[in-house]
């Protein structure tokens, strides 16, 4: 085959839709590639400029720069990586951020033209300019990418922006997109979020109209985060601030810990899961995940699901380098990892099974706290739940931030805690029988005995005598005429449940009786012996069966 011509890939421009334009939709992924791009050029400084009467923003850098060389080989040449012949670093031992050589397409899909210049040190500026609109007729017209030459830069527009600038690129966009711009309001608070590399390496820092941008654009966050669990060892501003804010209430707060070897960073909890919604973000906050600093997974709750109520209220960063090895796991859009990498599946499995225990973890510290927890939990019964969730409700009206007696009240109700939650079940437990019994009596037609109406006129008698001291006189109960609303619990089993004494047969009137003097108790918020409680919930037990037993009768006569 000599005389075979010889052969080699043409490339359209139709590919940058496929694989920039039409491929990022988040705008954290779109500036991330500028900012990641200058962390890879050994940038101190990266500076965002807005003009929104312009509709314009641009960012700055003072990284290496190009030269006219680098600038068509490396930033124009698609699929070009800075990782060639195995290079992982940069020359002042960054990690590299960038990978496939593909990532500086996203910068099209954020506006209409988009203006790059750049410099090395002692240089010149070269650069060019791209402009969609023409972009989409070279594609339609089938161009190969040597007919297209990106057009020259306005130098006035760049004119505010080079003055004083030695060396490094900037960029700068026109004609924003409408979802762009609706960002632009969130950018501080997007870039303190996601760009964790720029806020844990103190020798690159990241500016929005000359504001250096800190965990101060958290602090909402923070002052919502309840419960904290740090991931490993590892030096995040972020951990501190929300420490320093335990540290003012600290009885309200809780530190935690999970190891996870070769894993850091933290997940924490806020109070009410509005709190994750950030002011002027689209979406909430979640437990993102970070490879050498960079965002490279949105809430991987998602693909750990545990089906809790915790998740709702959960945030944080996880830190996994591991994941940044020889095999390209991360998706062409830079916005995920490929599900079914085995390594990543693995951390996803070891991290599910983290959560599950970070869940009842989480609903043992808001019972703890006084909050409401997981009511789908089942560690506690529901009853026992919503008494919890009632005692935690009554509590706070008795707490005051700024009182003096505040630790000492809060140590109070802890130690009422337990019997509070018991005797709120128990009270439940015994205004719903007895009123029970009293719908099954009139129900049934069962007239009073003798005895019962003496007990009756007794117990009018003593309430008239207090009334009258209480200088009361509105009524009391929902029907005065209500007899049956005067009879304590043993006068109404007498009526529906008593069997012959001297045959010791099981009957609602026995488990009465030995039930008053505990029912009693609880009544008048006496705290019970835990031997008192034993017994009084077998009694309840007992009545609520034998109740049961006698409503099914009547609802089948």
């Amino acid at each position: 085959m000599a005389d075979n011509p010889q052969f080699n890939f043409e490339i359209s421009l139709s590919v940058l839709d496929n694989l920039g334009r039409y491929l990022y939709r988040s705008f954290a992924t779109v500036i991330g590639e500028a900012i990641s791009n200058a962390w890879d050029a050994d940038a101190k400084n990266v500076h965002i400029y807005i003009d929104k009467a312009k509709n314009t923003f641009v960012i700055k850098d003072d990284g290496v720069g190009m030269t006219a060389e680098d600038f068509q080989e490396k930033l124009l040449r698609v699929g070009y990586s800075k990782r060639k012949g195995g290079r992982k670093k940069s020359p002042k031992g960054r990690p590299f951020i960038g990978r496939k050589g593909i990532g500086k397409l996203a910068l099209l899909s954020c506006a209409d033209r988009i203006s790059i210049i750049s410099k090395v040190k002692r240089g010149t500026y070269v650069g060019g300019t791209i402009d969609n609109s023409n972009l989409d007729k070279a594609i339609t017209d089938d161009l190969k990418p040597e007919e297209y030459p990106l057009e020259e830069c306005d130098a006035a527009a760049f004119a505010k922006y080079t003055k004083g600038h030695s060396r490094g690129t900037i960029i700068r966009f026109e004609g924003l997109k409408e979802g762009i711009k609706a960002n632009l309001k969130s950018l501080a608070t997007s870039i303190a979020l996601y760009f964790r590399f720029t806020l844990l390496d103190r020798t690159f820092n990241i500016y929005v109209e000359d504001e250096k941008i800190g965990h101060k654009h958290l602090k909402e966050l923070v002052d919502n985060t309840e419960f904290l669990w740090k991931v490993g060892k590892i030096d995040d501003p972020l951990i501190e601030d929300i420490e320093r804010f335990f540290k003012k209430a600290p009885r309200d707060h809780e530190v935690l810990s999970i190891r996870m070897p070769g894993i850091t960073g933290f997940i924490a909890s806020v109070t009410k899961p509005r709190c994750l919604k950030i002011k002027d973000l689209d979406d909430r906050v979640g437990i993102d995940l970070f490879v050498n600093g960079r965002l490279r997974e949105r809430d991987i709750l998602k693909h750990t699901p545990t089906q809790r109520l915790a998740e709702s209220y959960l945030y944080g960063q996880i830190h996994f380098n591991g994941l940044d090895d020889r095999v390209d796991r991360f998706t062409s859009s830079r916005e995920g990892i490929v599900v079914d990498d085995p390594k990543y599946k693995a951390f996803l499995d070891r991290f599910r099974k983290k959560m599950v225990k970070l869940a009842e973890e989480w609903d043992q510290l808001r019972v703890k706290h006084r909050e409401t927890g997981d009511t789908d939990n089942d560690r506690l019964t529901p009853t026992q739940r919503a008494s919890t969730d009632l005692f935690s409700a009554v509590s706070k009206d008795y707490l005051s931030k700024t009182s003096k007696t505040k630790t000492k009240v809060d140590a109070w109700l802890d130690e009422l805690h337990a019997d509070a939650v018991y005797n709120f079940g128990s009270y439940a437990d015994c205004f719903v029988s007895e009123n029970l019994i009293r719908k099954y009596i009139r129900d049934a037609n069962i007239p009073l005995t003798e005895e019962a109406k003496r007990d009756i006129q007794e117990y009018k008698t003593k309430e008239l005598g207090s009334k009258g001291r209480g200088n009361i006189s509105i009524a009391i109960r929902k029907d005065e005429s209500d007899e049956l609303a005067y009879l304590d619990m043993p006068a109404l089993a007498n009526l529906v449940d008593k069997k012959d004494a001297s045959k010791q047969e099981a009957c609602l009137a026995r488990d009465a009786q030995e039930y008053k003097p505990m029912r009693d108790a609880v009544a008048h918020t006496a705290r019970l012996s835990d031997s008192a409680k034993t017994r009084l919930t077998t009694v309840r037990e007992n009545i609520k069966a034998r109740i049961a037993k006698l409503l099914s009768k009547q609802t089948e006569s």
